[in-house]
């Protein structure tokens, strides 16, 4: 019962991406909300942090769920190019510092994943949502340029290839 219950939880977050009413969300062009969150080691992290630098700010529902794990290790094996695009990854859930930091230390991942625990960066983003009584963040990303403006908005994300397609952009996006 408890694995049945997981993958329909499961499924549920995966469905996230497109399938709920799309709230006040920032557009293509206009300036990034800015915010203070603790990442899983405590730090704490605003966009004003990472001025002159392209920023991958992807939302996510939860840590540990499939997709979500899918997209942060996806992310991860592909650190290197971001790194490269000079690109910082930001992972956003409302999940706190601790469950974070467990799921960071599980799957390795060199990037900071921030507690946005009261969803007032989901809500800046437009990016919460209510599932089954819980608040959660859509799986959406916001591609922030160095000068800290919106320059692509992602609404439909598939875990598996999503980091490969910012990279896409990111190529395109620099050249211009």
């Amino acid at each position: 019962m408890k694995i049945f219950a997981t993958v329909l939880f499961a499924a549920a977050l995966f469905a996230l991406g497109s399938s709920f009413s799309v709230a006040e969300q920032v557009a293509a062009g206009e300036p990034a909300p800015d915010f203070e969150l603790v990442d899983q080691d405590g730090q704490l992290h605003s966009i004003e942090d990472y001025r002159g630098k392209w920023i991958a700010l992807y939302f996510y529902p939860k840590d540990g769920t499939p997709g979500c794990t899918t997209e942060a290790c996806e992310f991860r094996d592909n650190i290197f190019a971001f790194r490269d695009a000079n690109c910082q990854i930001l992972g956003v859930s409302l999940d706190d510092e601790e469950s974070h930091k467990a799921f960071s230390e599980k799957h390795g991942l060199p990037f900071p994943l921030l507690a946005d625990t009261k969803g007032l960066a989901a809500d800046a983003y437009g990016v919460k949502t209510n599932l089954m009584g819980m608040k959660l963040a859509k799986r959406q990303t916001f591609l922030i340029n160095p000068e800290g403006n919106i320059a692509k908005h992602y609404v439909e994300v598939n875990p598996k290839s999503h980091s490969a397609e910012i990279l896409a952009d990111l190529a395109t996006l620099s050249s211009e």
